[in-house]
């Protein structure tokens, strides 16, 4: 008589294994920000902050990690927590002020562009979890551009009056800022995609 061998079903990582993942990188992610931020502004050559507003960016990246936080509270309480959302707005903040203390921004020459798709797609891909469940990709790109355009011309703004101005780069400051909003619309279009295909695929998951 055979026995008949049971075969261990492969281990398949769950949504909320996966949501405690985020939750857990979200959540060291603001402790660092914090931690840094509080270094840069006591000692800015620390971060090679020197001449980028570090004091300004010590005060907005932490505003920028509480207002998913924020929203949550003012909002459905009950609701599921958006970690992946939040997760997103604080790695725009978290990316710079460590592409800065590494250096990254004046040993690699393309760092900074990577740095405007990336943040604007961050940004736009968090916007799109919050407000959207289930839109085409149409609708997508539409609100994604928006809020990315919108974004990154706040923060050119931003960047020119708060040291582009006393900067050696202010001759070349047009060009750079029509680059940089050029690659901010290009990380908008790339965070709609990317939200609207991990939407299809959790979808067929389902079914």
């Amino acid at each position: 008589m055979s026995v008949a061998r049971a075969e261990r079903a492969p281990e398949r990582v769950t949504p909320s294994s996966d949501l405690q993942v985020v939750a857990a990188i979200d959540l060291l992610a603001k402790l660092i920000l914090v931690l840094f931020l509080v270094r840069v502004s006591v000692d800015r050559a620390w971060g090679h902050m020197e001449g980028k507003a570090p004091l300004t960016r010590a005060i907005v990246y932490p505003c920028l990690g509480a207002v998913v936080p924020l929203l949550h509270l003012v909002r459905n309480r009950a609701e599921p927590y958006p970690w992946a959302a939040d997760l997103l707005v604080t790695l725009a903040g978290f990316s710079d002020i460590l592409g800065n203390r590494l250096d990254l921004y004046d040993r690699i020459r393309w760092f900074d562009d990577w740095m405007h798709v990336m943040n604007t797609g961050f940004v736009a891909a968090a916007v799109l979890l919050l407000t959207t469940t289930s839109a085409t990709l149409g609708r997508l790109l539409e609100r994604s551009v928006a809020v990315g355009m919108t974004t990154s011309l706040v923060w050119e703004v931003w960047e020119y009056f708060a040291f582009v101005t006393r900067s050696p780069e202010h001759p070349d400051a047009y060009a750079d800022t029509v680059g940089d909003l050029a690659l901010g619309w290009i990380g908008a279009l790339t965070a709609a995609i990317v939200v609207a295909e991990i939407r299809r695929r959790h979808a067929g998951a389902r079914e």
